[in-house]
């Protein structure tokens, strides 16, 4: 289960202790993270008010929703936005929350690291995440007092009922998408001399030279057309030979 995040909606409040405007609610005091409210028309949030609070009841969903926005491994291989994620969840009521697990698939686009041609991947993610309560501590039991700050900001709410379940799913379907993505397994990528695809050109391949004996081929070379000058009479001396004749 992860608990490494902050939801995107999570606010700090600055500590106004002894502000002229007067003590403020527990809710909003300096360490304490307030999650905004919640909009039910979001596809990606969900109610919990069918399922309830009763320890051990349970609801099954399916539901499609459109891929956010900058969804994936920025410039590698995401899901483009707006294209469909479907979803297969299980929402158990526990004593500290609601228990989110489940599977999303999603087909993601990008390019392959070695050859750059464009590739697509179908994407299975696994979900599980608590949305816990703000009434309950880890015995689901009313809290005696705040929790500490750090353990705040790594839980993720059930908002009047409602919680949002996009930030775990980001973090499920970028964990599942390959960081080095390739359109074949022995994709051969780009030829470092002329850049030409090689699984399209498999015999392709450059003549290897020495760097040490460049300089020798190209004197080589040299001599060899000077040779061939004589021999067709257009060499330098040639004119020379004529005139004495």
């Amino acid at each position: 289960m992860s608990r490494s995040r902050l939801s995107a909606r999570s606010v700090r409040f600055p500590d106004v202790s002894g502000s002229p405007l007067g003590d403020i609610p527990d809710a909003t005091k300096a360490g304490t993270v307030v999650n905004a409210r919640l909009d039910h028309r979001n596809p990606l949030v969900f109610d919990t008010h069918e399922l309830g609070r009763r320890p051990g009841a349970l609801q099954r969903l399916t539901r499609s929703v459109p891929a956010p926005k900058d969804f994936g491994i920025d410039g590698v291989i995401g899901v483009t936005e707006g294209d469909p994620v479907e979803l297969e969840l299980r929402l158990e009521s526990v004593m500290e929350g609601v228990l989110v697990s489940g599977t999303a698939r999603a087909t993601a686009t990008g390019e392959c690291v070695r050859c750059l041609e464009p590739l697509s991947r179908e994407v299975e993610a696994d979900i599980q995440e608590l949305f816990s309560y703000h009434d309950a501590d880890d015995r689901g039991r009313p809290k005696a007092e705040p929790a500490d700050d750090a353990e705040d900001e790594d839980t993720l709410f059930v908002e009047d009922g409602l919680f949002d379940l996009e930030p775990v799913l980001r973090d499920a379907v970028v964990l599942a998408l390959p960081m080095q993505p390739l359109c074949t397994e022995d994709c051969a990528g780009l030829c470092p001399e002329c850049g030409v695809r090689l699984a399209d050109e498999p015999g392709h391949h450059h003549d290897a030279v020495d760097p040490r004996w460049a300089a020798l081929q190209g004197l080589a070379e040299t001599v060899k057309d000077g040779e061939k000058d004589e021999m067709d009479g257009t060499g330098p001396g040639a004119a020379d030979e004529k005139q004495e004749k």
